[in-house]
Parts: C-alpha cells; sequence; structure tokens
C-alpha cells in the first residue's frame, strides 16, 4: 500500500492574504451597517467632538463643555440649510460626493503656488465631522473619501444635509443648529432668519477663531456674500427634495 504524501503546509503569504482579505470584508461590512444605521438614528455624538473634548481634557480646559443636541431638519429653518449650502457647496444637490471641478482649481491653484485650499463638499465634510479625526493626512483624506461614498450610497441628499446642520461646529464647543440658534440668537432653530443663518455659515471655516456673537469685518462681508449667493440660487427652491 503506497503511503500518502502530506499536504505541503500553505505557504504564509497565502495565509496573510486571505487574512487582508477577511479583515477587508470585515471594515466594509462593519462600517457600511454603521453607515445604515446611521441615515435613520440620529448621531450620539461625532468624532470630532470627542476629539475636541478629549483635547479640552488633556489641556486642563475646565470650562469647556461640549454642546449639542440633535433637532430634526423639519425643525430647522429653512434659510439655514440653504445658506450652508450656497456658502459651502453649491454643486451639492447634483454632484456624487465631490466636486471634481472644484479640486481640480484648487490644485492648480497650488501648482501656482497659492496656499493649497479645502476643495471639500457637505458630503466630505460630514464624513470628516461625523467619523474622523482633524489634519489632513493622506490616510485621513482616504478614509474621508471612503466615508463620503457609503454616503452617498447609503443616505438620501436631505439626510446628509441633516446631519451636517447637526454636526457642523459653529464655535468652539457648539455643535449643530440647535446648540448655535439658542447659544447666538437665544431662540430656537426653527426661527432663524436669513441673514442669521448666513452668519452661521460665515464662520465654518475657523468657527474657533471667527465669531458669530463678535462678527468681525471678515465674517460680515462673507456673510452679505452667503446671501448674495443664495438669491442667485433661488431661495429655498434650490433645496435638495
Amino acid at each position: 500500500m503506497a503511503s500518502l504524501k502530506p499536504k505541503p503546509p500553505r505557504s504564509l503569504w497565502r495565509r496573510l492574504w486571505r487574512a487582508l482579505w477577511i479583515l477587508a470584508i470585515a471594515w466594509i461590512v462593519c462600517t457600511w451597517l454603521l453607515v445604515l444605521l446611521l441615515r435613520f438614528v440620529p448621531p450620539p455624538t461625532s468624532a470630532f467632538m470627542l476629539e475636541r473634548s478629549f483635547a479640552a481634557l488633556r489641556n486642563g480646559e475646565r470650562g469647556y463643555a461640549t454642546k449639542y443636541r440633535w433637532v430634526a431638519g423639519e425643525n430647522v429653518s429653512r434659510e439655514l440649510p440653504i445658506a450652508l449650502m450656497a456658502g459651502e457647496d453649491q454643486k451639492f444637490p447634483s454632484h456624487h460626493g465631490f466636486d471634481v471641478q472644484a479640486i481640480a482649481d484648487a490644485l492648480d491653484d497650488a501648482d501656482e503656488g497659492e496656499r493649497l485650499r479645502g476643495a471639500s463638499t457637505i458630503s466630505q465634510q460630514t464624513a470628516k465631522n461625523l467619523f474622523l479625526w482633524g489634519g489632513r493626512s493622506f490616510v485621513r483624506k482616504g478614509l474621508e473619501a471612503y466615508f463620503t461614498v457609503l454616503l452617498e450610497l447609503t443616505w438620501p441628499k436631505r439626510r446628509i444635509l441633516e446631519v451636517y446642520m447637526n454636526v457642523a461646529e459653529f464655535g468652539d464647543g457648539i455643535y449643530g443648529a440647535d446648540a448655535a440658534a439658542r447659544e447666538f440668537f437665544h431662540k430656537a432653530p426653527s426661527q432663524l432668519t436669513a441673514h442669521e443663518s448666513a452668519l452661521l455659515t460665515a464662520v465654518l471655516p475657523n468657527p474657533r477663531k471667527l465669531h458669530v456673537d463678535r462678527p468681525s469685518s471678515y465674517v460680515l462681508h462673507h456673510a452679505e456674500w452667503v446671501e448674495r449667493q443664495v438669491r442667485q440660487l433661488g431661495g429655498i427652491s434650490y433645496l435638495p427634495r
């Protein structure tokens, strides 16, 4: 009787490749399920809120507190989402997560020696604020693109805009339309006017240095520009349905 030859062991590389595939599939499934859940459930917090809270704790900022309370989109003045679109991402209703032309223009400006400026869409900013950390590393930008694709595939545009209004930082520790409306204007978010919404939009480039309640000439000028852009877009009729 011929002796059975033992099977050669699997190579280390084959096992490693299989493990990587399993990890990749597990990552995609877990992150997609999280994004799917948040399509229907209000986020209790965001990565940016947690990062800022940890930084305050580490730096001994005893007076720091996160102000955030979820508010449904129908309970926010429609002046705020159209102001955000006019100031941040005018192609939001039509793009699929990325404004290719804005990215190309930003790269052209950088090639000409100008400072590299952001070209993030509302979808990208929602992905970044909700799931990631600050900074400009290639790893973070890659993850931002990944989560942006997941959001665009899983959420309708109205949900992306609703979540963005709730997790955007409008002041140091002040997140979302509800906290901002009550902190700066002492009113409910449903009562925000066009000018107040433009002021909130105007501080988004740097909400920890620019102030809604003490607007600089830059903030006032930018708010006026946002109001003009809203009118040129056609007002609230431009909002995604």
